[in-house]
């Protein structure tokens, strides 16, 4: 018997067989169990479907981590729509776009950030505004509690939905033009959030802490995954050290995300406060984004006590393809190397390297080629974009995804990131990973966050530089650093300047723009590498 394979599955088990268990703990400490979640979807569905909402329209949410957002997803979802939820850290112009790409028939948004969206009632022809706390937004907006309320908690009228539908549109973030919505159909979600769950050993007893912007990682699985399974969602609004750890201790957290800089900041905070790590349950987090420094993973490790899974992907590949999470093979070889490697092709997934031909690279661990991969959980398509679609499934080779990251793959088909495309820097013919000279940095004791990018130089094309946030109280010098990294590279390898400064910009995921950076450098000049 073949049934379809739908996101709204993963609720509808845990309404059935967690209805009265905790499944979402909001930031203000309001407890909700999967029957009472359930109830607020039915109603939020039957709200959406009475302001005109079809099967295969969207419905756009700005929104920090939040128990409606959660609730925003499945509503919509199950009447057949498209979730699409948009990056709340953006500038009020940055919405123009992406608003107008993906026309939704509703927007909802939270009282901080509705004020970003005011500016569009008077140039889109969107008339359903719901804000979360409207007394506390300027302008018109219909109260998203008050429009529970004045809803059905009966299900939905049945819509007629095949796995082959859209669920939700992703935005990756722009930066080599326009923002492309990234396209997941049901079965594509379903398939990821199963997957996911495996790898990262999900059980009914977990509770996760949303330390990671929902909006970004909504297409990892924990919203569908740990809900099918029947796990608790305790709900940070904001990223704090200090509220994660006092939320791991309080609510035994035992599952988490966080970035190489947010692990960076949470083992700055912890070797400051020396607060408890855990509650009742050991911790397991799971690193992502960019490749993290080996220092980063011994310590995350040995000083808070946490296990770490590193995982790969993009938001176009559902985004996990790989993992490094191998009991066997980590017991085979060095620990920290193996956790260091993005990993193995994860369930029914396949990956390979492949050079400029399109040709396999040897596995040799060192000869460096572009991912590209194939799986159930790939995007369908981006939206409104052939063009794009057309490029990214069939650049070096035909019909498979391209990821744009460079790796080499060794013999047992584990891949380690060198870089991105635009990040290997080329320095009188050489190939340089940034991410390399990156993990040697990050040994030094007074290094806090490092970048390495490409500059512009007069003799070599372009050199590296390194962008540094010391730890406090260091008097760590350019000169100091530069020989620390002359004694563990090869020289051209190493940086020819390093700049301190007090902070670098990061994504919301805790990713380090590195594009912010190269534009300081390269503005008034052309660069070499595309």
């Amino acid at each position: 018997m073949k049934r379809p394979l739908l996101t709204t599955d993963y609720l509808d088990r845990a309404v059935d067989l967690f209805g009265d268990d905790i499944g979402v703990i909001a930031d203000d400490g309001t407890e909700f169990t999967y029957g009472e979640l359930g109830e607020r979807v039915d109603r939020l569905s039957n709200a959406l479907d009475d302001r005109g909402v079809e099967k295969g329209d969207r419905v756009a949410l700005l929104s920090p981590n939040s128990h409606y957002f959660i609730e925003t997803l499945y509503a919509t979802m199950q009447i057949g729509a498209l979730f699409v939820p948009l990056n709340f850290r953006l500038q009020p112009e940055e919405y123009d776009y992406l608003v107008d790409d993906c026309d939704p028939t509703v927007l909802i948004a939270d009282y901080e950030y509705a004020g970003k969206l005011e500016h569009l009632k008077g140039e889109s022809d969107l008339e359903s505004w719901i804000a979360y706390d409207a007394a506390a937004v300027d302008g018109e907006w219909d109260d998203y509690e008050t429009v529970l309320e004045e809803s059905s908690p009966e299900p939905p009228e049945n819509v007629d939905i095949s796995e082959e539908d859209d669920a939700t549109i992703l935005y990756t973030s722009g930066t080599t033009g326009d923002p492309k919505g990234v396209v997941h159909t049901h079965r594509i979600q379903h398939y990821h959030a199963m997957i996911h769950a495996h790898h990262v050993e999900f059980e009914d007893d977990d509770t996760i802490l949303w330390t990671s912007p929902m909006f970004h990682i909504n297409g990892w699985g924990h919203i569908y995954g740990l809900t099918g399974i029947g796990g608790t969602h305790v709900i940070l609004r904001n990223f704090d050290p200090g509220a994660v750890f006092e939320r791991i201790h309080e609510y035994h957290v035992s599952f988490l995300g966080g970035a190489p800089t947010v692990l960076n900041m949470l083992l700055e905070y912890h070797e400051e406060a020396d607060v408890p790590t855990s509650g009742e349950k050991p911790v397991r987090v799971e690193t992502a984004a960019s490749p993290p420094p080996k220092q980063t993973i011994r310590r995350t490790e040995d000083e808070l006590g946490w296990r770490i899974i590193h995982a790969y992907g993009a938001t176009e590949t559902g985004p996990l393809i790989t993992t490094s999470n191998s009991r066997r093979k980590i017991a085979d070889g060095d620990k920290y190397d193996i956790i260091n490697k993005p990993g193995f092709a994860t369930l029914n997934t396949k990956i390979r390297v492949v050079d400029e031909d399109g040709e396999d690279v040897p596995t040799d661990d060192e000869t460096k080629g572009e991912v590209v991969a194939r799986g159930n959980q790939v995007l369908d398509r981006y939206w409104n974009k052939p063009e794009a679609t057309e490029r990214a499934f069939n650049d070096r080779v035909d019909d498979w995804f391209h990821t744009g990251d460079i790796a080499t793959i060794d013999e047992n088909k584990m891949i380690t990131i060198v870089d991105r495309k635009k990040d290997i820097i080329i320095s009188g013919g050489e190939n340089i990973s940034s991410i390399e000279v990156q993990d040697t940095i990050y040994e030094h004791p007074d290094v806090q966050v490092a970048a390495v990018i490409a500059v512009p130089h007069e003799k070599w094309g372009e050199t590296p530089k390194a962008l540094v946030v010391a730890r406090d109280g260091s008097d760590l010098t350019e000169d100091e650093l530069i020989e620390f990294t002359r004694d563990h590279l090869a020289h051209y390898k190493c940086p020819t300047r390093v700049e301190f400064r007090d902070s670098l910009p990061q994504t919301s995921t805790g990713k380090i723009q590195k594009f912010e950076l190269r534009e300081e450098h390269w503005s008034d000049a052309e660069e070499n590498v595309n």
